[in-house]
């Protein structure tokens, strides 16, 4: 069930964008090696979709529950900064948002299950993608038509008002 109409959808004024990793960056799912090396599919065009939006002047960051060090990887290849293993995203928001002068008024968060919610929750912007559980898919504003890792942040691209 999408809240907003697509075509009418329109992100403006925005200062920071906040990516959940796993389910959103990613399909949600893992290879796991017998000697306990994690690896994750990421999708190409999302980093594309990164830099172009990073271009725009638009803070970007990754907020992750997951410790793995394929967050970290993923977040240095894309040049944005990463907070990982993170159990409470809101406050953890909150207390970023204040260091850095940022208004929640002015943030958006991609998040897809149910520890994104309450971060989610005090953002102008809650999205999710398509795939995301439906506690999440009730608190967005915008569902997206791309599934996790399918090209979340690119999809996302094309509802951000470019600024003269």
């Amino acid at each position: 069930m999408h809240k907003a109409k697509h075509s009418k959808f329109i992100l403006k004024d925005i200062e920071l964008i906040v990516y959940d990793f796993d389910g959103v960056m990613t399909d949600n799912r893992v290879i796991l090696r017998e000697d306990g090396l994690e690896s994750v599919i990421v999708n190409r065009s999302d980093g594309l979709a990164v830099g172009i939006i990073k271009n725009r002047g638009i803070l970007q960051m990754i907020l992750s529950k997951e410790q793995n060090k394929v967050v970290e990887t993923r977040a240095r290849k894309l040049g944005i900064p990463v907070l990982k293993g993170i159990d409470n995203k809101k406050e953890t928001l909150i207390a970023y948002c204040t260091e850095k002068n940022i208004s929640l008024a002015n943030v958006v968060y991609i998040g897809n299950d149910i520890n994104d919610i309450e971060a989610m929750g005090i953002v102008a912007y809650p999205i999710c993608p398509s795939d995301a559980y439906e506690e999440v898919k009730s608190v967005s504003k915008l569902v997206l038509d791309a599934p996790g890792g399918a090209g979340v942040v690119r999809e996302l691209l094309k509802y951000i008002k470019k600024t003269p």
